[in-house]
């Protein structure tokens, strides 16, 4: 009960984040702010008391856009849009899905390590970076409330086994849902249930890495 409390604080939050987001096209706001972090994530993507709508579609229609569509909408994801045509996976994530994407931002990639993304992005590196991107997407769509619920179910932890064969954990700290990689490396989910016609975006704010 404590784990849904929380996670739905979560997305209240989210709810706040996204009517408080700039226009997509102003940078004079520091890219590791949360409200820009969520900036743009499908035109259609606020939330109100708690419940995730796609205002484009109109609030009581199915979403309309996909997760490449979705992701390309914002201005805060543009290096991982970059990564997944490199990969090519844009028809992949085009597909029916469901897919469930914990979505790093641009701030998330610049984490790494000073020339990580360039070399990531070259074309004889095409299956680590497949890989590492397919680390970041869940079959099916669980929303905030199905990670809550697995979280609670597996005492405080959940474990969800990614595309690309490997498993991520998530679970709280505090008021935050963490996800952690092969690695042992963390992230935070800063904003959740981006509702796409193919499954559900959670934005997270580092990079998953696998073990290999």
């Amino acid at each position: 009960m404590k784990t849904n409390i929380l996670f739905a604080a979560i997305l209240a939050m989210s709810a706040l984040l996204f009517t408080a987001c700039p226009p997509a096209g102003d940078t004079n706001n520091s890219a590791d702010n949360a409200s820009n972090e969520s900036n743009g994530m499908n035109t259609g993507m606020n939330s109100d008391s708690g419940n995730s709508t796609n205002e484009m579609a109109g609030e009581n229609d199915e979403p309309t856009t996909d997760i490449v569509e979705g992701a390309t909408a914002s201005s805060n994801h543009t290096t991982l849009v970059a990564a997944v045509k490199a990969a090519e996976l844009v028809e992949t994530l085009k597909g029916d899905g469901p897919f469930t994407v914990f979505a790093p931002t641009n701030a998330a990639f610049d984490k790494l390590p000073e020339g990580t993304v360039e070399t990531l992005l070259k074309p004889e590196n095409i299956d680590q970076l497949k890989g590492i991107l397919t680390y970041h997407v869940v079959a099916g769509s669980l929303d905030s409330a199905a990670v809550a619920k697995a979280i609670e179910d597996g005492d405080g932890k959940a474990t969800l086994k990614t595309v690309q064969g490997e498993e991520i954990t998530a679970e709280l700290d505090g008021e935050n849902v963490v996800i952690t990689d092969a690695k042992g490396g963390k992230s935070k989910v800063t904003a959740v249930d981006l509702k796409q016609s193919n499954g559900v975006i959670h934005v997270i704010d580092t990079v998953l890495m696998p073990s290999k």
